[in-house]
Parts: C-alpha cells; structure tokens; sequence
C-alpha cells in the first residue's frame, strides 16, 4: 500500500485544539470536522488541501486532549499520511483506530518541505521525496495495523472480521 501527495509542513506541539477547534466538537461528522481541520493554524488549509496530500510536522503531534475528532478531520479533509519526528502516544493509536497511516521519522520530518511531492510505502516504510530524490526510513506496519488502515479503521476491520457488527 502506498501513497503520494503533496507536503503540509507544521512545526512541533501541534496539540489537537489547533488540528481541530473544540469550538467545533458539537458534531463528530467526518465532513463537518473536515470544514474546521487546522483552521487555527493555517486558515485557507482546507482550500488548498487535496485528496491524498501528507502532513509533515516535529515534535509531539496530536499533543493535548484525546478527543478522536482530530485524526477524524485529518483523514476526512482528504489527509493520506503524516509524517512526524514524533506523536503524542493518544493521538498515535487514535489515528489507527480510525485509519489514518501516521509513521515517525525524525529525518523525514526535518528535510521534507512544505509544497515537496512525497511517496509514502506503508509496506516497506520508506517514505521518498520525490521532489529530491532522497529516500527516508519509517518502521513499516505490522500487518495487524495495515488490515485496521485498509478497513477504514479499528471497527470497520471488526466488522470485516465478523467480530463486531
């Protein structure tokens, strides 16, 4: 599994107030999130986003409250992968609970730029800039975690399973 997009870059401690306003936590609606994803930090974010594209950011994403409305309005905005030096450990499984690809790399974070084109294979976990070449190592994902990403989440890999209804 593998995708391609072009670079959001964000700094460090991007805490889920600002990924999503808890002005606008009266509704978990995917869409409704998707309106409102980063609008504290980047304004016309959600205008120039397109499917597929990929967050870079430092230290600590996803820091701050646990709410699951923050992966949600990432992956609903059209987000197909971030790409940290590090996340906050909630937001980390929250993400794969709703089945956003998130990987950890520290040099990825720090080279790739805002506007770069990247190439992300979750299966072998190399993430290629292809705006310079250079290639960048993330732990791949066990298969349990990529069967949770494929299904569109924790529940729906349930369902799929017969597990869950």
């Amino acid at each position: 599994m593998s995708k391609t997009g072009t670079v959001f870059a964000f700094g460090s401690n991007v805490d889920t107030d600002v990924i999503i306003p808890a002005r606008y936590l009266n509704t978990s609606e995917p869409s409704e999130l998707a309106k409102h994803c980063m609008e504290d930090i980047d304004k016309s974010f959600v205008d120039k986003v397109q499917e597929g594209d990929v967050i870079v950011a430092g230290q600590n994403f996803g820091c701050g409250s646990s709410r699951e409305h923050a992966p949600i309005s990432i992956r609903a905005c059209g987000v197909a992968c971030v790409i940290a030096k590090s996340f906050a450990r909630i937001f980390y499984r929250n993400a794969i609970n709703i089945g956003l690809p998130i990987l950890e790399s520290p040099e990825a974070a720090e080279e790739i730029q805002e506007g770069d084109k990247v190439r992300v294979d979750f299966d072998t976990g190399i993430i290629t800039n292809e705006t310079t070449g250079k290639t960048y190592q993330a732990a791949p994902f066990p298969a349990f975690v990529t069967e949770i990403i494929q299904n569109g989440g924790l529940l729906n890999s349930l369902k799929v399973r017969g597990i869950a209804k």
